[in-house]
């Protein structure tokens, strides 16, 4: 599917990091973007930027994402491309010195990693299949959800977050195979180490250290290597229902 004015997108998380990233390369293809964030400064100013449109949106509350889907819709028209990239980071084993998992935090780093990517997943899936297609395959939408290699590689102290990116892993061919019959494509990218937010907050060292222990590139990556891949999986109609590690072969180790 050809990226531009024809293929508003929407993009969870879109106020920095990977879907900051996400947003402005499909805007510089022509798209319109919308942007859902809970940063309401950021989100408001990129998508000033961009020309696009912001909705404070937080994505565990299904009521939150319909009326962020309303709000985007009302000014770019339907989306034809979703990419989810919200998300938190959880620490914490299932038994600490005899203490359990906070079992709030468990549950919500599944409401916002794994609920929140299928309710936003599910909301566009209801508009695309109400459109007309876009090409002669009858292609009427791309979804591109986010996992992470945590969810095959899962680190001790990471049991929650792993297990919400391994049920975003899981919805991936189903969802895909759902959809099918009218034309929308599923796809999730399962980054290693990457360029974000959250790793801006670690000295130097400590992310040269990171970034070393991947194979090639010995970096970390870049967020717009990151849209660069759900550019290429919007262009390729071959690529649906399929998870794509994108680590530089990084396996991590148990700690």
């Amino acid at each position: 599917m050809e990226i531009g004015k024809n293929t508003p997108v929407v993009v969870t998380g879109g106020a920095s990091g990977l879907g900051a990233a996400v947003a402005r390369a499909m805007a510089a293809k022509g798209a319109p973007v919308g942007i859902f964030d809970l940063n309401g400064e950021a989100g408001e100013a990129l998508a000033k930027e961009l020309g696009g449109a912001f909705a404070k949106v937080d994505v565990s509350d299904a009521d939150s994402v319909a009326a962020g889907f309303e709000t985007v819709r009302a000014k770019n028209g339907q989306e034809r491309i979703m990419v989810n990239c919200a998300g938190i980071g959880t620490i914490g084993k299932a038994v600490s010195k005899g203490v359990v998992h906070d079992p709030k935090s468990f549950a919500k780093t599944l409401m916002v990693n794994t609920a929140g990517t299928f309710y936003c997943a599910s909301q566009a899936a209801a508009g695309m299949v109400a459109a007309d297609p876009l090409t002669d395959d009858g292609e009427r939408g791309v979804i591109i959800n986010t996992a992470s290699v945590a969810a095959f590689d899962g680190q001790i102290g990471q049991v929650a977050y792993s297990a919400s990116k391994g049920a975003v892993v899981g919805l991936t061919l189903p969802l895909a195979r759902e959809l099918a019959r009218d034309g929308v494509r599923v796809c999730t990218i399962a980054p290693g180490l990457f360029y974000t937010p959250m790793m801006e907050g670690l000295p130097q060292e400590a992310q040269d250290s990171l970034g070393k222990q991947v194979p090639f590139p010995s970096r970390l990556g870049q967020p717009a290597e990151y849209a660069h891949l759900a550019q290429h999986i919007v262009e390729n109609s071959m690529l649906n229902g399929e998870v794509i590690r994108l680590d530089g072969a990084i396996r991590m180790a148990p700690r």
